[in-house]
């Protein structure tokens, strides 16, 4: 029993040993990969104990140097992250509170302001620790090589002022709102002013815009300026305040003012716009133009004059304002012709009507462009304007080597100018024609006189009746040509008497050529009609003694002289015109006069002798009732004549002078009694 006793115990002891080596084998098979890791980790626990082997002087200072730097790199990392706090409310509408967004994005300036100013001190100090650490081998040399990695880019952000690269791009972002929100308010308030096409009648608000939307476009302004937006601000205000300016004038049908000079032969086709061109212009100029100077003043008045001004400027150029001073320019380059000269001086009276305004509103530095055309329109209009003048009386001489017209009525050039005259001395033009001769005098350093207008005038009247004796003397039929005189006289005394021009001219000078028109109307009716109550002539048939047959044949000889020459003077005269009517009148009165009762007496008492027989008609061919109605049909102007002075008044392509007028302005309508 003791053996057996002690076999069992050796058993469980070999048992329990086996046990314990499966147990040592199990922890050695675990033992191994955490020897790796040990292994492993070695590298870093040596850096990490290094500190502990460094010199303890070292160890010492780099605690300085560590706290240093750790405080502005805290701060910023608060400020960063205070930042990043804002982005909902900036990236939210500034149209629901504007002054709380403007002063998160002021908060946020504020912010960035101070990460601005305070990394490059941050990364400063990391950049010294680093190389305290690296100079006294007190950290290891990857970590040290990562941080300087960092800190490089960190630098360059910070060189190349990258601020967006702080913040994200958030105050973009919020300033690309505030100009939406800066635009809106402009586009919604921008109204244009109600208006009538027809009569050009206007409803004037009291301003155009709202006080408190001028207070916050100021207000966004104020960001906006802060971080260098100005110019942007300044291009949306110029663009939506334009384009409502340009809408305003819509109404009105400005297209005209886009007409070339090719588009139109002389100014008589273009006449209407420019009446409408001087009420448009004053329309522009002293309601909207006046109204967008105030609101310029008013929105960016702050920034000062150059600014405000210079703004203004960019409105009115792209409103229309170029476009009305280009439409005077195109007239001036226009044919010269003497309707011309009055249309010249209606542009010059509306320019110098808003002289006062075009030197408040554009006489700014900024207002250059517009200073310049306007200063070359008013040259151009004032020469082109004293040329047509100064040439008018040269046109006029030119016409006397043309032919008269050949129905011997009152040419076109004496009707035109004679009218034309009175227009430049009335009221609406002398004014102007006398100022502006005074400017272009002036520019040549010489002074103008009254006398010398009222004498230019004076000259031309003049040359119009040398005109008229040369055109008279170029009549082959003489009676013709009395006619001609006739008619001219007459038109000179009667549509000047109580005129500008007949006044100027005088009692005398008047009467004259009434008194000219009797004499040359008795030599023409004594010398044509006049001749006809001879040929009835009784002399022979009182005391004929050859018999009624006899005196029957000496009335036929008689009645079909008559007839024959009177036919032929009608036929003659029939293509002869008297404008006037009342000398028309008159003149077919005298005729009928002279004629009529002679022939109701002579056919009173001689035409039953002829009146029996079967060719009676081939004598008595007339009544005292017909004759009397074919002379008063006489001498009716013929419509649709065309031609006028006016047309022929042209320029030379070379030269620059003016053209002799052509025969054909002869042709022209006679001047309405």
């Amino acid at each position: 029993m003791g053996s057996i006793e002690k076999l069992i115990l050796a058993r469980k002891s070999l048992t329990l040993s086996l046990e314990k080596s499966k147990t040592l084998e199990l922890a050695l098979d675990k033992s191994g990969p955490r020897l790796d890791e040990i292994v492993q980790r070695l590298p870093s626990l040596e850096a990490a104990v290094r500190p502990i082997r460094a010199n303890k002087d070292a160890l010492v200072s780099v605690v300085g140097h560590i706290d240093r730097a750790v405080g502005p790199a805290a701060a910023v990392l608060k400020v960063f992250d205070a930042v990043h706090g804002l982005e909902k409310s900036l990236l939210s509408d500034p149209i629901n509170d504007l002054p709380g967004y403007l002063a998160v994005l002021k908060r946020l300036e504020e912010a960035l302001r101070f990460l601005g100013d305070n990394c490059g001190l941050a990364i400063q100090w990391l950049e010294d620790i680093v190389e305290y650490l690296e100079d006294n081998v007190l950290a290891d040399e990857r970590y040290l090589a990562e941080l300087k990695v960092f800190l490089k880019g960190l630098r360059e952000i910070q060189d190349n002022g990258e601020k967006g690269s702080l913040d994200g791009g958030l105050l973009e972002a919020a300033l690309d709102k505030l100009e939406d929100e800066f635009r809106r308010l402009l586009t919604e308030n921008s109204v244009p002013l109600p208006m009538s096409s027809s009569d050009d009648q206007v409803s004037l608000a009291p301003s155009p815009l709202p006080v408190t939307v001028i207070q916050k476009l100021q207000a966004i302004l104020g960001r906006l300026i802060a971080n260098k937006r100005l110019e942007r601000c300044i291009s949306i205000y110029v663009e939506i305040r334009s384009a409502n300016v340009r809408a305003s004038l819509k109404a009105l049908n400005l297209d005209y003012l886009e007409i070339s000079i090719a588009e139109f032969n002389d100014v008589q086709s273009i006449e209407g716009y420019i009446l409408k061109w001087g009420k448009h212009l004053e329309f522009a100029v002293k309601h909207l133009f006046e109204a967008e100077y105030k609101l310029c003043n008013d929105v960016f008045e702050r920034l000062g004059l150059d600014v405000w001004m210079g703004c203004f400027s960019r409105i009115a150029s792209q409103a229309g304002m170029l476009a009305f001073l280009q439409f005077g320019k195109t007239v001036t380059e226009s044919k010269k012709d003497p309707i011309k000269l009055l249309k010249l001086l209606d542009i010059f009276a509306s320019l110098n009507k808003l002289r006062l305004d075009f030197n408040r509103l554009f006489g700014g530095a900024p207002c250059a462009e517009i200073q310049n055309l306007t200063r070359d329109l008013i040259r151009r209009v004032i020469d082109g304007a004293s040329e047509i003048f100064w040439e008018l009386l040269v046109q006029v001489e030119l016409q006397r080597q043309t032919p008269p017209p050949p129905d011997g009525s009152v040419p076109r050039l004496v009707s035109f100018i004679t009218d034309y005259c009175n227009r430049l001395l009335g009221d609406d033009y002398k004014p102007i024609l006398t100022q502006v001769l005074v400017i272009q005098r002036s520019w040549k350093n010489e002074k103008f006189q009254e006398k010398l207008l009222i004498n230019a005038i004076l000259e031309i009247i003049k040359a119009i009746e040398q005109n008229l004796e040369a055109w008279s003397k170029m009549y082959e039929d003489n009676m013709l040509g009395n006619f001609f005189m006739m008619n001219n006289h007459w038109h000179l005394y009667k549509h000047l008497k109580g005129t500008k021009l007949g006044n100027l001219l005088g009692d005398s000078w008047l009467k004259e050529h009434e008194q000219y028109k009797d004499y040359y109307a008795s030599i023409y009716l004594r010398e044509t009609w006049g001749t006809l109550p001879t040929l009835l002539s009784r002399e022979g048939l009182i005391l004929f003694s050859g018999g009624r047959a006899t005196a029957r044949d000496l009335v036929k000889r008689r009645l079909k002289k008559f007839n024959e020459t009177f036919d032929e003077m009608h036929k003659k005269q029939s293509t002869w015109v008297v404008s006037d009517k009342e000398l028309r009148e008159k003149t077919c009165q005298h005729i009928v006069q002279a004629i009529v009762p002679v022939y109701r007496s002579y056919m009173q008492n001689y035409g039953p002798l002829v009146e029996q027989e079967s060719s009676s008609t081939k004598y008595a061919k007339y009544t005292a009732q017909s004759l009397e109605k074919v002379i008063t049909s006489l001498f009716l102007p013929r419509p649709n004549r065309l031609g006028s002075f006016k047309s022929n008044f042209k320029t030379r392509q070379q030269s620059g002078k003016f053209n002799s007028v052509s025969a054909d302005q002869h042709q022209a309508s006679p001047t309405a009694a």
